[in-house]
């Protein structure tokens, strides 16, 4: 009797695998890295605006 049982669980078993289904997603995987890029942007116009000022005192 115990070698019948083994049998169904292992029948049970290898047809496990054969259930399982792997699908690409439809839309593709999007990284927002807008807040690194945004920070730079700022930094450069804020030291772009400091020389602006230095090189043109009268003009503000």
């Amino acid at each position: 009797m115990r070698a019948g049982t083994t049998a169904v669980v292992m029948a049970a078993v290898l047809a496990l695998p054969g259930c399982v289904q792997l699908k690409a997603p439809d839309k593709p995987i999007e990284i927002n890295l807008n807040v690194n890029i945004r920070q730079e942007v700022v930094v450069r116009l804020e030291k772009d605006v400091k020389d602006l000022i230095a090189k043109n005192p009268g003009v503000f």
